[in-house]
Order: C-alpha cells, then sequence, then structure tokens
C-alpha cells in the first residue's frame, strides 16, 4: 500500500490560505525539493509527515489530503 498526496486539495488549500509549497514544506518539516517529490507523487509521505500536514492544514478527514494506492503483486 502506498500513500499520495491529493495534489489538487493541497494546492485549493494553500491558494485559500494565500501560502506558498515552500511555506508548507517548512511547516511540516521537510526540505523544499521532498516537498516537490511529494507533490509530484514521486515519493510516499512518511506517517509522521502525513500527520504534520494534516494539522498544518487544519483538516481532521484523511481522504481529504491522501489516497491509497494499493498495489497488487
Amino acid at each position: 500500500m502506498r500513500v499520495f498526496f491529493k495534489t489538487d486539495s493541497i494546492k485549493r488549500i494553500l491558494i485559500r490560505k494565500n501560502k506558498s509549497q515552500n511555506w508548507l514544506a517548512s511547516k511540516i518539516k521537510v526540505s523544499s525539493g521532498y516537498m516537490s517529490q511529494l507533490m509530484e507523487g514521486t515519493r510516499n509521505p512518511s506517517p509522521k509527515v502525513r500527520e504534520r500536514l494534516m494539522e498544518v492544514m487544519k483538516v481532521s478527514n484523511f481522504d481529504d489530503l491522501f489516497r491509497i494506492h494499493d498495489e497488487e503483486r
């Protein structure tokens, strides 16, 4: 199972808050490069990063910010 950002949802919230992706990276304590990878879907957020993102964005519903991809083997 892999978890990805729902990039469109995160971007909408950032626009509404008038904040940048770099601002978000600093708030969730990741580098701007790592944040870019998360937004592009090339990296998966750790449970701690997911938790921080939900706190910073003030979102309580996991499905509002993340999507789960079940890998078939």
